[in-house]
């Protein structure tokens, strides 16, 4: 999930206005944020079983250094570390980032965006995940980020998503008491698919469950894998 904060505004001159948006909204409700999903995956089984197999598939073939983009308040990405695999997080609100370092200081939480992925080397990741974190960007922007997310990994390596099914999106100006400006793109699954065949990926499986009660729309999971070359 990608996150903000006032500064940011000034530090950030250029910066596009929905990474502004979000971050700041994230950097707002931290905290509640953190506190109502603390349960979750493990309160989740097919989520649960979704980041489990993809752990698993990525130890299979030899494992890996692991990253987590978007990883909020850390949960996600400390269950993956409680699976085994090599992974740290990283996430646009410092606030998120700052609560994931104090809550799993074992493990290794960095700030920086999805669509600023130029640190990263070519080929050095085994594994990337993106739970409901992509839903934060404006469509237009989704190819960008799945291409570079293909340079990340090596040949072969694994990408696992999380998102809300759907076509619309849902606009937020309140959160745990806090005035915030966040938008959730629901992405359907066919499109998600077919983006990552352009950018080079397989999908090896793919679910769509039905909503929860305390939820207002299907949830969708993707795990593919970057074509070997030939």
């Amino acid at each position: 999930m990608e996150s903000h904060h006032s500064p940011a505004m000034t530090e950030r001159p250029s910066e596009d206005a929905f990474l502004t948006d979000t971050r700041s909204s994230y950097d707002a409700i931290a905290e509640g944020y953190a506190e109502l999903f603390k349960a979750e995956p493990e309160a989740k089984p097919l989520a649960r079983a979704v980041l489990t197999a993809f752990a698993e598939t990525v130890a299979a073939d030899g494992g890996g250094p692991v990253v987590e983009f978007g990883s909020g308040p850390g949960r996600v990405t400390a269950y993956l570390d409680s699976v085994g695999m090599d992974v740290r997080g990283v996430d646009l609100s410092p606030v998120m980032v700052t609560l994931a370092r104090q809550t799993y200081p074992q493990l290794r939480f960095d700030e920086g965006s999805m669509t600023e992925l130029g640190g990263f080397a070519d080929g050095s990741l085994r594994g990337i995940v993106g739970w409901y974190s992509l839903i934060h960007l404006p469509p237009a922007r989704v190819p960008a980020v799945l291409a570079e997310f293909h340079r990340l990994l090596g040949p072969g390596g694994h990408l696992a998503l999380a998102f809300q099914a759907g076509s619309d999106i849902s606009r937020h100006t309140e959160g745990f008491g806090r005035s915030i400006s966040l938008d959730f793109h629901r992405m359907q699954p066919d499109t998600v698919e077919a983006q990552l065949g352009e950018a080079g990926f397989e999908v090896r499986a793919r679910l769509v469950r039905e909503a929860e009660p305390d939820e207002k729309t299907p949830q969708a999971y993707l795990l593919a894998r970057k074509r070997a070359r030939v």
